[in-house]
């Protein structure tokens, strides 16, 4: 059977439905396709142009050029309160009305068109827009994102297939996400003979790549509950590593890339600064290391170090946590592919483009 639309679930929140939702928009865009775009259930929304929609659903209105209207590209919010007032009373609401209003618009217009679930398979089944059901609303065939591994990976598959499997919704294909690159084809050969038995074609393997985790200073801020003092034009620096004040040696300093993170109490600022001045100097660096500094507690930041920050426009985070309660948090930050991101929409595009059989997948649909 073949099917006009896919719908992208995954075993969990964080594995990867919007890196692949947006690497297979992309890819058949390319061959030629108009591929319309949806989220039909969103938890996280934010106002646009005066509507309020999903913030993916921004994200995708920019990649793809269409116009975003709300009751089309995510026609369902569950934002805070919603699932008591449904509860309360569920006669109130008319949410597959509105997903079938946005399948109809969609399908109308488009050659294929890509739905984007949320959060885990169960996730929306209080209000009764489980992934599952939504997928069967919308008549679509599901390709399933888990995260790389062996026995994890199987065991989580065979727990949130059932849930589709249920309700009679098709898994089309299944792509493995954050696979360490080294155990790609040992993942690839496990994991797919497992599908195999089940009748489940394995549409590819993503490597894990850290670039995707990389989050921003502006969210390194809020994570730590800061204030951006200087530069904070730089806020959308990205932050590759985190280089603690205390361990700036010549081989830490070598081992840290571009876009590094220096965390370090307030009062040793200076004594930081002067140290990787130092080092660069034998280093030969003619631009900073640091995408940004984290000065925590109290102290004061000298005029010198001042000159070296605003000399290479480094943004500088003030906060009232201590160093290790600040590295705790940062090191904790989930990071989502955002407007903000284009290094990581593009990268996730490539992934896509070249890790996953998107020949086989089209097989698959009208």
């Amino acid at each position: 059977m073949k099917y006009k639309s896919i719908y992208v679930a995954a075993t969990s929140q964080h594995i990867g439905k919007t890196t692949s939702t947006l690497g297979l928009v992309a890819t058949f865009m390319d061959m030629g396709l108009k591929v319309g775009y949806c989220k039909p259930v969103g938890q996280k929304s934010l106002t646009y142009n005066n509507i309020e929609v999903d913030k993916d659903a921004v994200l995708f209105s920019d990649l793809m050029k269409f116009q975003l209207h709300a009751a089309i590209h995510s026609p369902v919010i569950l934002g805070k309160g919603a699932t008591a007032a449904f509860i309360d009373s569920p006669d109130q609401f008319s949410y597959p009305k509105k997903i079938a209003f946005a399948k109809e618009q969609l399908e109308q217009e488009n050659d294929l068109v890509i739905y984007e679930g949320t959060g885990h398979p169960g996730v929306g089944s209080i209000v009764n827009l489980s992934n599952a059901e939504v997928a069967k609303m919308t008549n679509s065939g599901v390709v399933m994102v888990v995260e790389g591994g062996i026995g994890s990976t199987i065991d989580m598959l065979a727990l949130c297939i059932a849930k589709f499997k249920m309700g009679q919704v098709p898994i089309i294909g299944v792509i493995i996400n954050k696979v360490k690159p080294d155990k790609i084809e040992k993942v690839k050969h496990y994991v797919g003979k497992y599908l195999e038995q089940h009748d489940l074609p394995l549409l590819g393997a993503l490597p894990y790549d850290k670039s995707l985790a990389f989050p921003l200073i502006t969210t390194v801020a809020r994570a730590i509950r800061g204030e951006i003092i200087y530069n904070k034009d730089k806020a959308f620096n990205k932050v590759a590593e985190i280089l603690p004040g205390s361990l700036i040696t010549l081989a830490e300093f070598k081992n840290h890339p571009n876009d590094s993170l220096l965390v370090v109490a307030a009062d040793k600022v200076n004594n930081a600064i002067e140290r990787i001045k130092t080092l660069s100097n034998i280093l030969n660096l003619e631009t900073s290391p640091l995408s940004g500094i984290v000065a925590t507690g109290e102290g004061d930041i000298k005029k010198s170090s001042l000159e070296y920050i605003e000399h290479h426009k480094i943004p500088v985070i003030r906060t009232s946590l201590d160093t290790y309660g600040s590295v705790l948090k940062i090191s904790r930050i989930e990071v989502k592919i955002n407007l903000s991101t284009p290094w990581k929409v593009r990268r996730a595009i490539e992934l896509i483009k070249n890790n996953v059989n998107t020949d086989a997948l089209l097989n698959s649909v009208e």
